[in-house]
């Protein structure tokens, strides 16, 4: 079962309104004491860990990576190539905002061992960048990822779609720019208003319009003809890539295998000796510091998953793939399958395919994916 580490940066230089990742602004930090803490948060969990599992992905996430220095994520490479063995073709990715993106930064990031980055532009035009909250304008945008293709071999270039006020037209001629920059993966994910946020606050007071459900179901739509044509299809609902520029990362998570999550917020799936176990680090980073500094670790949440549980999860993640689910693998690994006239009902409807023992959402499905692997679970 393949093996991943989540490493959680949890700073910005500001807040966007929409987003509720675990991310928060300080006028100042001291970098080597965080890097001190995640360092430390890396040793107590291979402490703890069954077996030594050999590391195929690192990803640095967040808030901004890219404000960390080469340094610090060298720092934290160096541990995890000390605590573990690394499969010799590691994927290493760091998010990076193109605010705080620059040639040096990328190079020290190269030089650190970093292999692939994620670039957040989210949107193509100025005002929607500023109504999104984000420091960059297109220009800035541009030049980011011009510098990080000439820099890193994989690249992958994030926006946000069924933006307020956004038309079909307008999706369709800023997704065509996109694909024309040449990167080997995009990441196209539909604007949602998550509570708790000030988007969520604008929008129950009418103060926000964002596209209906048609519309959004038509922008998805668009998405995939355009990507399918550029030869970028769909390898999971979201996520675009060319044959083999796939995030190995994240699919580890899409194919339910195992992985460290370390630093504020982090969430981790483990195997250790007395069974899989779900972890979530503290969220508020000075608090999460003070745990770490105080028990070495900074989880506040370490739950003993069942079988049932684990194997509705893996069945809720895998079906996000294109490559589905294989049913025999499964049930060797949970001792179960759906139902089967549940599985002929929902492909009656159009919503799955059984191709012998794999198992996929159609285009239709993907749609109402919710509905679908509800139904199947029940």
């Amino acid at each position: 079962m393949a093996f991943g580490i989540y490493v959680h940066w949890p700073f910005c230089a500001a807040k966007c309104p929409y987003c509720d990742f675990n991310s928060h602004v300080r006028a100042a930090i001291d970098e080597d004491g965080w890097v001190d803490a995640i360092l430390a948060e890396l040793a107590w969990v291979r402490a703890r860990q069954a077996g030594t599992p050999i590391v195929e992905t690192i990803f640095l996430g967040g808030g901004t990576p890219s404000l960390m220095s080469g340094r610090a994520v060298g720092r934290v490479l160096e541990k995890i190539a000390a605590l573990w063995p690394r499969a010799n073709d590691v994927e290493v990715t760091l998010e990076a905002n193109p605010a705080s993106a620059d040639a040096a930064r990328f190079a020290d990031y190269a030089s650190a061992g970093v292999n692939r980055v994620s670039l957040g532009v989210q949107a193509l035009n100025d005002a929607d960048l500023k109504a999104l909250g984000r420091l960059h304008d297109v220009a800035e945008a541009r030049g980011a990822l011009a510098t990080a293709m000439r820099q890193f071999d994989r690249v992958s270039l994030d926006l946000i779609y069924a933006r307020p006020g956004q038309s079909d037209a307008d999706w369709r001629a800023e997704l065509k720019q996109a694909l024309s920059f040449g990167t080997s993966h995009l990441s196209l994910y539909q604007l949602t208003i998550e509570p708790e946020t000030p988007y969520a606050l604008l929008y129950r007071q009418g103060r926000l319009a964002i596209p209906d459900d048609d519309l959004a179901a038509g922008l998805y739509e668009t998405t995939q003809e355009l990507t399918e044509a550029a030869g970028l299809p769909a390898y999971e609902i979201s996520n675009h890539a060319r044959p083999g520029q796939e995030s190995r990362h994240n699919l580890i998570y899409w194919r339910y295998g195992d992985y460290a999550g370390v630093g504020p917020g982090a969430h981790g799936r483990l195997t250790l000796p007395g069974g899989r176990i779900a972890t979530a680090a503290i969220r508020l980073p000075e608090r999460w510091i003070a745990r770490v500094a105080k028990q070495g670790h900074g989880f506040d949440e370490m739950t003993a998953i069942t079988d049932a549980d684990a194997a509705r999860e893996h069945l809720l993640m895998n079906l996000r793939l294109a490559e589905g689910l294989d049913l025999g693998a499964y049930e060797r690994r949970w001792g179960t399958r759906p139902g089967a006239a549940r599985i002929a009902a929902l492909a009656g409807q159009g919503l799955l395919r059984l191709d012998g023992d794999i198992l996929t959402a159609t285009p239709a499905g993907r749609l109402l994916l919710n509905r679908v692997i509800a139904e199947l679970l029940n």
